[in-house]
């Protein structure tokens, strides 16, 4: 999970926060402010002040209140109940991106401790921010719970408010070392014992993992991010360690190789130190089923024997396509579907300087194949070869497209 897309995911929880405080929850007196530290480092010691969000601007009538704070790293949020009385289950995605002072192992008790905020959990509250039960689905030596290295990133009930399964997404997301390929998974978590059992494995992990739900007429919707930067392995991914992207449709590779340095070049869609310039790759090359691919949204069917059998491609062509939501179907959007995108580093073989985050409309086309968004050869309007995404301090100039043309 990149810090970019825990940004995101931290502003798409306290969202979610606001609107239910704001609607129905009475404003709380600001937790007090203090002085804290890590004991993984000690000797860092930072002023925590949660304040009442006062930086926040809304529309008038609106405020802002704090509903809980000290939480560990909350990226999912669901309600469950109504107006009058609900429970909140918030997701703490432990951590993505490792570093010495929130390395799960390291943590005073080792990894499998409940109380380890380095590992996932959820934690259930009542509307007015009381503690009802959790940690839930804390991950265990025999390998129950969570995946402890993470990062789990949203839960949703499939019927909104109404309950039904807590589905989750979580990960032993590849940069922590060798192994982790492939170990995205969405799971079903009991809401009130925090089991989790596995519903689809073995979808792909490398800098973006399985992220955020949607949920409609019948069918699971979630996010899967590219697994490299911008479509090449590089030392950046897990010193290239990291699984190659997956296309969704065949796609045509340019004539380029792109530099690691170390005597290393790469082709784009391709595993590291691997050239097959203007090779032909076919859909879902490498993938641990058919439907499954990277950089895109994907959808199964919700109450089918084999879950995984039904994947299939929805839109696609985003570097880490993070939140998604479906407009109304009274809407002028007639219900389609809105597709955060968080742009493209200055890193690794293929870097580049000044990419946007966008916003997108994904449309499956009218024949059931996926749309096409461009990543990585187009970063929103502009093609990928724009003077404007030079980088400044990357390890080369080379900003050649991965691929060519429109996928076929």
């Amino acid at each position: 999970m990149s810090v970019r897309a825990m940004r995101s995911a931290i502003f798409v929880a306290a969202l979610a926060f606001l609107v239910a405080i704001v609607l129905v929850v009475p404003l709380y007196p600001s937790p007090v402010s203090a002085d804290v530290t890590n004991p993984l480092c000690p000797t860092e010691i930072v002023h925590f002040n949660p304040s009442n969000g006062q930086d926040i601007v809304v529309p008038t009538g609106f405020k802002v209140s704090v509903f809980k704070s000290g939480l560990n790293g909350p990226t999912g949020i669901a309600f469950l109940g109504n107006a009058k009385s609900f429970q909140v289950f918030v997701l703490e995605s432990g951590h993505g991106l490792p570093s010495q002072c929130n390395e799960q192992g390291s943590f005073p008790g080792g990894t499998f401790t409940n109380n380890n905020p380095f590992t996932p959990d959820i934690l259930v509250f009542d509307q007015n921010g009381m503690l009802l039960r959790g940690p839930l689905g804390k991950p265990t030596a025999a390998g129950g719970g969570f995946q402890p290295a993470g990062p789990a990133i949203d839960i949703a009930f499939e019927n909104g408010s109404k309950g039904g399964r807590l589905f989750a997404t979580d990960s032993n997301q590849s940069i922590h070392g060798n192994g982790q390929n492939n170990s995205s998974r969405i799971v079903i978590v009991d809401p009130d014992t925090g089991k989790v059992t596995p519903f689809i494995t073995g979808l792909p992990t490398g800098d973006h993992p399985a992220e955020m739900f949607a949920f409609k007429d019948g069918w699971i919707y979630w996010s899967q991010g590219s697994t490299t930067n911008s479509g090449v392995v590089g030392r950046d991914n897990n010193n290239g360690n990291n699984q190659q992207d997956i296309p969704c449709q065949q796609i045509t590779l340019s004539q380029n190789v792109f530099n690691s340095g170390g005597g290393v070049t790469t082709s784009g869609y391709s595993p590291f130190g691997v050239h097959r310039p203007g090779a032909t790759v076919d859909a879902f090359e490498s993938a641990t089923g058919r439907g499954i691919c990277d950089g895109a949204v994907l959808r199964a069917k919700l109450n089918a024997a084999n879950p995984k059998a039904t994947i299939e491609p929805f839109s696609w062509g985003y570097r880490n396509p993070y939140g998604i939501r479906f407009a109304p179907k009274n809407h002028a959007l007639q219900g389609n579907l809105f597709v955060t995108e968080n742009g493209e580093d200055e890193r690794g073989a293929r870097p580049a300087n000044n990419a946007p985050d966008r916003l997108q409309i994904a449309k499956q086309n009218s024949d059931g194949s996926p749309d096409y968004h461009g990543w990585p050869d187009r970063f929103g309007f502009l093609d990928s070869t724009q003077a404007v995404f030079n980088p400044v301090g990357g390890p080369g100039d080379d900003n050649q497209a991965a691929v060519v043309g429109k996928p076929v």
